[in-house]
């Protein structure tokens, strides 16, 4: 018997990194598993999407656990391929418990050289994404009268950092969506939160440009970007790991948590409580 047993769980950006991590969990738990991705690159991004073969991997590895999975290239941006998956998926699964609005991405330029088709790109996905998520899927919990929603923010949810202006934007805007929905969603017995980690080691951080940015040079490795990675978590640690904003979203959308909703569970090796680079260098005596 699992925490989740009978239940099933929408996720978007499912195919690798945060969102995998998220399905194989709840599978591994009882949940059957929905989620989306897409395959086509994006614009103004210079790392690597996800792909078909990903999607498939996911796919195999929710199966692999007993659970039923359904996969769907689905773009968020896109309103009638949202409320289709989410159709399709009470079709097939029988009805969403659990929404996990995790789709995200982001890309790297100082505000005043930001190209207005990079502010759009971020915006669409990370902000008018998770709405269409959240709008396609409310209708259905509402009439069920039970569920819970998850919106995967970020500390720059919560705090500013340099060079991302649309994606400290559209978090923030989630940050507020997610309390607006906590309160409207509440007479419904509706629970909505977000979580806010920090870095995560996935693709969306662990690529040629943020390695170049957080190391101050051109064709950066990891070994060059760890210290300026560090230097922003109070705790010493460069990134955290998807399984570690898992742990914080299996919480939330549990019976322990049953009466938690309108929070930030931040996840952040304590990077908003402090000034970036303000801290690192001190030691305990």
């Amino acid at each position: 018997m699992g925490k989740f047993d009978g239940k099933v769980a929408l996720i978007t950006g499912g195919a690798r990194g945060q969102g995998r991590s998220h399905a194989l969990a709840l599978a591994r738990e009882g949940c059957d598993i929905a989620f989306c991705d897409i395959s086509e690159p994006l614009k103004t991004i210079l790392y690597r999407t996800a792909t078909t073969e990903d999607r498939i991997e996911t796919e195999k590895l929710v199966s692999e656990t007993g659970r039923r999975c359904l996969a769907v290239e689905a773009d968020v941006r896109d309103r009638t391929a949202m409320q289709s998956f989410v159709d399709r998926t009470v079709d097939e699964l029988g009805h969403i418990d659990i929404v996990l609005a995790n789709a995200g991405m982001t890309a790297f330029s100082p505000a005043w050289e930001t190209p207005y088709e990079m502010w759009d790109e971020t915006v669409d996905i990370c902000l008018t994404g998770v709405w269409n998520t959240c709008r396609a899927t409310m209708p259905h919990m509402i009439e069920r009268r039970n569920g819970s929603i998850v919106i995967t923010s970020s500390n720059a949810g919560l705090t500013p950092i340099p060079n991302v202006a649309p994606y400290v934007a559209a978090k923030h805007g989630v940050t507020g969506l997610m309390k607006v929905l906590a309160v409207e969603l509440a007479p419904f017995n509706i629970r909505v939160n977000a979580v806010h980690p920090c870095g995560v080691a996935t693709d969306l951080v662990l690529n040629q440009p943020g390695l170049d940015l957080f190391s101050g040079k051109e064709n950066a490795t990891f070994e060059d970007a760890e210290p300026g990675m560090k230097s922003l978590n109070l705790l010493d640690v460069a990134l955290i790991q998807p399984e570690d904003v898992t742990e914080a979203i299996l919480y939330l959308v549990s019976d322990a948590a049953r009466y938690v909703t309108g929070s930030s569970l931040v996840v952040d090796a304590g990077t908003t409580i402090c000034p970036p680079g303000s801290f690192r260098g001190w030691e305990a005596s």
